[in-house]
């Protein structure tokens, strides 16, 4: 029995993996609709798909993990990778790629893998944390020179 077993979570049974899986075997089609060698055209190639590669993978890391700001750091990567993805599809719209017809079903999976992102951040415990010294991803009420209490015996 494997540990995602044992926790009783299966992580290709979430939604949010599922999606971030489907958006990237759809990305991976369109952008196999790109022509080669244009360098232009290549660059969105490359970044598309890593950015919908993204999706899955951090939320597998963010899965794997317990701490509050740790999954944070994930979710904060994911949300970029998807919105850079949209950006990317209004670049190929602003070029020569003409098959822009179905950027828009890239579009409507982010959209609503984005419903999906916002019920799964919901979830995180923001009492299992280390406090990131950073300031970015401390849950409310805790700063970064905050005294850690592990940090002190008894």
């Amino acid at each position: 029995m494997d540990e995602e077993e044992e926790d009783g979570l299966n992580l290709h049974d979430m939604p949010i993996h599922q999606k971030g899986m489907e958006i990237y075997d759809l990305t991976s089609k369109i952008v196999a609709l790109i022509p080669d060698g244009d360098e232009g055209l290549d660059i969105y190639k490359r970044l598309m798909t890593e950015d919908a590669l993204l999706l899955s993978t951090k939320v597998a890391g963010a899965e794997g993990m317990g701490l509050y700001d740790m999954k944070m750091e994930c979710a904060a990567i994911i949300r970029k990778a998807a919105r850079d993805l949209l950006v990317h599809c209004r670049g190929l719209e602003m070029s020569d790629f003409h098959e822009v017809q179905y950027l828009d079903l890239i579009r409507e999976e982010i959209e609503q893998y984005r419903l999906l992102f916002i019920e799964w951040i919901s979830t995180f415990d923001p009492w299992d944390y280390e406090i990131d010294r950073w300031g970015l991803f401390n849950p409310p009420g805790v700063g970064p020179f905050d005294e850690d209490s592990d940090d002190f015996s008894s």
